[in-house]
């Protein structure tokens, strides 16, 4: 990787501009059947709202106006990310984006509010808030309309509510125009096979699903070929685990058991003592898959994105530089925590 030093930032820049210029850039790949592209790595947004640690709003702008440039085409965020601060953010960002709206696909959510410093989350999925939280993130995001809404983390509602009111709510709101296509998202991955099994063709077009590929859990491997089955599109998330698979660790209020993040803190331990990342290396992991269409990353600073474009890169040209031993010792490390997840939601949901 091309390392940007102050004396020299201007020269390395330009070094590392003319590789992105050589390797021609990302890819766009169909997103099931909603006609949408995207690219092989999007911009997840909830680090803008500070979720992982305080970030400069000059420095979020930075960071997503870098994205687009590199050739990022897909940008995701929701209000509960900071109690509607990333939106906020992202929103200022996309109002002087250096590419045209039409070029770019844009996801938010609706269903899951608060999560802001002093605020606790709350769900609310019923006709009158999700159709009136439409509205809210438009004029937050500064958007005409969005290209997908997410019904958010599913798994805390009844599922009979989100496919007898909720859906059929945000199929309205498509009718008008506002929205494109609409998708689910959650943590439990049966969640996903009971709503599907049950909606009207075609009503649900996306599923969003985190934490389920990742060094430490792979499940969601399980699941591609009946989405497939489907027409349904998959965008993974988090291939960090939501802060596991990372030198600094979790966050306090990360829901893993004790065990989980233990053994990944010892992974990320012998990462760091070889002189390697963890992070690096899970990203790496994740994208060399070419089975998932696009996997949302957060990196709110320019360099994470420049370093997460260029392996997104790589990948695609099966250039992939990932040191196969120390994956292998990761691996081995994990083991003991593979594809062991956290409850989320009720507990009929798990």
């Amino acid at each position: 990787m091309i390392v940007l030093q102050s004396g020299g930032k201007k020269q390395g820049r330009q070094e590392a501009d003319n590789w992105f210029v050589k390797m021609a850039g990302l890819g766009m790949w169909e997103l099931g059947l909603t006609g949408l592209k995207v690219t092989s790595i999007g911009y997840g947004s909830s680090p803008l709202g500070n979720a992982y640690g305080y970030v400069a709003e000059e420095d979020a702008i930075a960071s997503v106006h870098e994205a687009a440039r590199l050739g990022i085409k897909y940008f995701d965020v929701a209000p509960s990310y900071g109690d509607t601060l990333a939106e906020t953010v992202l929103g200022k960002a996309l109002k002087t984006m250096p590419i045209p709206r039409e070029s770019y696909v844009v996801s938010t959510k609706c269903g899951r509010y608060g999560g802001g410093a002093t605020t606790e989350i709350s769900f609310d999925f019923s006709a009158e808030r999700v159709t009136r939280s439409v509205d809210e993130s438009l004029a937050r995001l500064k958007l005409d309309y969005l290209d997908i809404i997410f019904c958010h983390d599913i798994e805390f509602a009844s599922l009979d509510q989100i496919l007898n009111e909720t859906i059929p709510a945000l199929q309205a709101v498509k009718e008008s125009g506002k929205v494109r296509h609409i998708g689910i998202s959650g943590l439990p991955l049966k969640i996903f096979r009971y709503v599907l099994d049950r909606a009207p063709e075609g009503a649900v077009e996306v599923v969003l699903s985190y934490a389920h590929h990742s060094l430490n859990d792979t499940s969601l491997l399980e699941l591609l070929p009946y989405l497939k089955s489907k027409g349904v599109g998959l965008i993974n998330a988090s291939p960090l685990s939501l802060g596991l698979l990372t030198e600094k660790g979790t966050p306090h209020w990360h829901p893993a058991p004790l065990e989980i993040k233990t053994i990944c803190a010892q992974a990320a331990k012998a990462c760091k003592e070889q002189g390697k990342s963890i992070a690096k290396l899970a990203v790496q992991y994740a994208l060399r898959n070419r089975n998932l269409i696009t996997t949302l990353i957060g990196m709110p600073s320019v360099a994470e994105v420049r370093e997460n474009v260029r392996i997104a890169i790589e990948a695609e040209h099966g250039t992939l530089d990932i040191d196969e031993e120390l994956l292998q010792q990761v691996e081995q490390i994990l083991q003991p925590v593979k594809n062991k997840t956290w409850p989320s939601g009720l507990l009929e949901n798990n």
